[in-house]
């Protein structure tokens, strides 16, 4: 990894994790058939600094990539949309991937995971100069998908958010829960996740997450606000650095039709949003990265609490109207959406 320039991106938004190429099947064919694929950029993190980047902010990303002409076009897509990446390196090793066959109607979507080895993942991340990195930072945003990755990933993923927190920045974690990663290298999720969940002033995950970290159940029905209410006071008095704790809500119809709404929880607080019906899907992937991108335009914008969560759940429905696993939504895009929108062809 090369020694970084001195400068300091004083990007608001640093998000930190791996940079992926996705490769999925178009028109109803699965990856078994192997018919041609299609190709997007991807990575959570990466996926949340462009969708912020997009509503009018400045973010930057920190990742390792390969040198090669993969991890070259990775980063080139990034600094399209105007993501800082001067804090992407290059190290030995390889790009990582998955192939998705996106769901139809009732068949459910499903995705192979091809990241073992990658540049990201057996990085030397000792060389990450975070205080340098989180310069001028108000935020700094992790998931667990990094930490999925192995135990040098969650171990890089802490460092990042413990450094953050002594340098007054603020951390935000995606819980991300990935099964297949984690059991691809036997590493002990409950625990692991749940140390990283200890740094997050927001955390982006729902009463799943924590009854997972904690081996518990908590009363109530599936998807009532009671029983995500009753988990979010359980992490509250759990992690003392936790002020929100935020997710969506999301009803499955039929691969091609579901129902989102937004919650968010503070220690004194319980906000939801309207319930929108979303009719067609073009593509979900992304969407709750998208949800996170709306939350953090409307915190910093310096907006409400209810605001933020509006603007969250508002880019979180259009995403699936776009394919690939970016949000490109604007400002605009969400307020008209939140208005009540018009379909007449803008002209």
């Amino acid at each position: 990894m090369p020694t970084p320039s001195p400068a300091a991106s004083n990007a608001p938004l640093v998000c930190f994790g791996e940079l992926l190429i996705r490769l999925n099947t178009m028109s109803g064919r699965l990856l078994e058939e192997l018919p041609q694929l299609q190709l997007h950029i991807a990575g959570a993190e990466a996926n949340v600094a462009v969708g912020v980047r997009r509503l009018g902010h400045q973010a930057s990303m920190v990742s390792v990539v390969p040198d090669n002409a993969l991890g070259a076009g990775a980063v080139n897509e990034l600094r399209r949309w105007g993501v800082d990446t001067s804090g992407v390196y290059t190290a030995p090793g390889r790009m990582g991937l998955y192939f998705l066959t996106p769901g139809a109607i009732h068949r459910r979507s499903d995705i192979v995971y091809d990241r073992a080895g990658s540049a990201f993942a057996t990085a030397r991340f000792s060389k990450l100069n975070w205080t340098r990195l989180l310069k001028g930072a108000a935020w700094l945003h992790v998931s667990g998908v990094t930490a999925a990755l192995g135990a040098n990933s969650v171990a890089a993923a802490l460092k990042a958010m413990q450094t953050a927190r002594k340098l007054g920045v603020k951390v935000s974690f995606d819980c991300n829960y990935r099964p297949t990663l984690w059991q691809a290298w036997g590493g002990d999720a409950p625990t692991l996740i749940r140390s990283l969940m200890a740094e997050a002033d927001m955390m982006f995950g729902g009463y799943r997450d924590i009854e997972l970290v904690f081996g518990m159940k908590f009363p109530g029905e599936d998807g009532t606000t009671a029983r995500e209410r009753a988990a979010a006071d359980h992490a509250f008095s759990q992690f003392p650095n936790l002020q929100r704790m935020v997710s969506t809500r999301r009803t499955q119809v039929t691969a091609d039709h579901n129902r989102l709404a937004g919650q968010m929880f503070t220690r004194g607080t319980s906000l939801e949003t309207e319930t929108y019906d979303i009719v067609g899907i073009v593509d979900r992937i992304g969407g709750g990265d998208a949800f996170a991108a709306g939350v953090f335009h409307g915190i910093l914008n310096g907006d409400s609490d209810q605001q933020a969560l509006n603007y969250g759940i508002a880019c979180g429905c259009l995403k699936h109207a776009q394919p690939g696993d970016i949000s490109l939504a604007t400002h605009g895009e969400l307020a008209d959406f939140l208005a009540g929108g018009s379909f007449d062809v803008k002209r």
